[in-house]
């Protein structure tokens, strides 16, 4: 007997490094003053601000390359070389300002590394998924998978606010080296190692696809530091945007001529749910980043709160957000995943909008969370349904290359919205802001630790303003994934077409042979041994396993439907719902 793959032990085991990078993502922002402090930067912001960027810089820009590694070498295997890495760089970071020669130089180093490790990581959570899940089982995954990312957004900033409280910046690294050798011990044990598929190695692609997306995400990321204008000599920041565009136009075209295998299979574009879906991410990376910075100035900078007592703020929304997305991706292994990623867009961009029309400089502190429970509620149904559909018609020799496409497009998104919500601040700010008594600039009057009463009226108005970008984007991405198809019948596991077919022949063969033994025309016909019983929803195919073999195949099985017609219907199948 095959050894038999267990998905949800797998599955737990990753989502321990899938969370341990959403954090890092998040942390290291509370910590910046006792950076500053720590290593004697004085007011060099630019420099500690390098910290995070250098880390998601390093994070986005492998992640094309990265994801079809995991298809050649196996994810289970990148997985755990990233899993490595990332831990011991984080090591790295904590005594980056004890080390000889250690300083802001050596951490932004080790933050290079330790974002390289992620970009290893990440893609391959979703390819193990993709993998192990058929996929109409995949959706309560996806739920798990969503749900954490949900969680993450508060706890990274609650636990960075309280470790470099209690224990010091250093903390917010140390904390990962723990957390990292379970998650290897786990991951080692619980994650199968998965076949591997034969991929030549695209050089030029690699090269076109990794300068590309540094020139993008780099003049995109510090094009606020520079004024938008000259970084240095004859390099601009729009300079290096166009020319990272012209360098990631080159590559798709170099991918679509590559007559062996290109690094990015340009036919995955082909099935419409895959293409819309990362619209959608990216839609939804962009409004995730640019509502959290707004939100965090007004609390603290007008109503007085600490970065803690900001992040609780948010409470409700991970609460509401961990606590209802796996029952969402329940749901969307049954029901079309279109009507819950509409629906959870749209009061997405109502919450951001209601937010926007409450912020004022004394609205009462508990009003303000019923708009974040809202919120919570939208992205329950939000990162389960459009992961959930981006992965459901991909290949299992592809899988790596479509997760690594859809966490670039994911992550494209929010350094966009970074870019973007930052620029919207600073114009809001001028407009909004009232000159102070006696002639003063508003940067000049608000110097202090504290913002001078006389501008809290404008500062809140610009902040109130600038949540309605990210509550258009949000509102854009529902009107992406409206477009969605209905999703097709799952190509394998045991819901599929085939499965069913060999089902009822073998339904048919035991009839024949119950017959031709004198049982008579009335004797009860065998339930087949894939078949699923309705009443009880017992099948011998564990719920939390999948089998090798035939259901299992890369090659979806020959069903005999012509490609617009339903799956049979009854005990054996049950269609997804339109």
């Amino acid at each position: 007997m095959e050894k038999e793959l267990k998905p949800w032990p797998a599955l737990w085991a990753l989502v321990i490094g899938f969370f341990m990078i959403l954090i890092d993502t998040t942390i290291v922002s509370v910590a910046n003053p006792a950076i500053m402090k720590g290593l004697d930067l004085g007011t060099d912001y630019n420099a500690v601000i390098w910290v995070t960027s250098a880390y998601l810089l390093a994070y986005a820009v492998p992640l094309l390359i990265t994801g079809r590694l995991g298809d050649r070498f196996g994810p289970k295997n990148l997985y755990l070389v990233g899993l490595v890495i990332f831990t011991l760089a984080s090591a790295w970071c904590g005594f980056s300002g004890v080390l000889p020669g250690g300083g802001i130089g050596m951490l932004i180093t080790a933050r290079v590394v330790q974002g390289l490790g992620a970009a290893l990581m990440t893609p391959q959570t979703m390819a193990v998924i993709t993998r192990i899940f058929p996929p109409d089982r995949r959706g309560a995954a996806m739920g798990l998978w969503g749900a954490v990312a949900g969680v993450a957004t508060l706890i990274g900033p609650l636990l960075g606010g309280v470790l470099v409280d209690g224990l010091g910046w250093e903390w917010i690294f140390f904390i990962n080296v723990p957390v990292g050798v379970v998650a290897f011990i786990l991951a080692a044990r619980l994650v199968p190692k998965l076949p591997t598929h034969s991929h030549s190695f695209d050089i030029l692609g690699v090269i076109l696809s990794a300068v590309g997306m540094f020139l993008l995400v780099f003049g995109i990321q510090e094009g606020g530091t520079y004024d938008w204008g000259t970084i240095t000599g004859p390099m601009t920041v729009w300079g290096l945007i166009i020319s990272g565009i012209v360098v990631l136009i080159a590559f798709v075209v170099w991918q679509a001529f590559n007559k062996k295998e290109p690094l990015l299979p340009l036919k995955l574009f082909r099935d419409r749910n895959f293409s819309l879906s990362n619209g959608a991410i990216t839609a939804v990376g962009f409004a995730v980043t640019c509502m959290a910075l707004p939100l965090v100035f007004y609390f603290q900078t007008v109503r007085g709160l600490t970065p803690t007592e900001s992040a609780l703020m948010l409470a409700p929304m991970a609460i509401f957000s961990g606590v209802l997305a796996p029952f969402v991706g329940k749901l969307i292994d049954r029901i079309n995943p279109r009507y819950f990623a509409t629906t959870g867009l749209v009061l997405f961009a109502l919450s951001l909008f209601w937010y926007s029309r409450l912020l004022t400089p004394d609205v009462s502190i508990w009003w303000l969370l019923a708009p974040s429970a809202l919120l919570g509620i939208a992205m329950s149904g939000v990162w389960g349904p459009i992961s959930t559909t981006a992965t459901r018609n991909l290949p299992m020799n592809q899988a790596g290359a479509g997760s690594g496409v859809f966490n670039t497009t994911r992550q494209v998104g929010a350094v966009l919205g970074s870019a973007s919500i930052a620029a919207l601040i600073s114009s809001r700010l001028a407009v909004d802001l009232p000159k102070a008594p006696g002639g003063a600039t508003p940067s000049e009057a608000s110097a202090g630790t504290e913002l001078p009463q006389f501008l809290h009226a404008g500062f809140t108005q610009a902040m109130s303003e600038a949540l309605l970008l990210p509550a258009a984007v949000a509102l854009l991405g529902a009107l992406i994934v409206v477009w969605w198809e209905k999703p097709k019948p799952p190509a394998w596991g045991p819901r599929s077409a085939g499965a069913v077919a060999e089902a009822a022949a073998a339904a048919g063969a035991g009839a024949g042979a119950g017959a031709g033994a004198g049982a008579g025309a009335d004797a009860p016909v065998a339930e087949p041994v894939g078949a699923t019983t309705h009443g009880s929803h017992a099948a011998p195919v564990p719920v939390d396993a999948v089998t090798h073999g035939s259901h299992a195949a890369d090659v979806p099985p020959a069903t005999g439907l012509a490609p617009d017609e339903e799956p049979p219907h009854g005990v054996h199948a049950a269609p997804v719902t339109d």
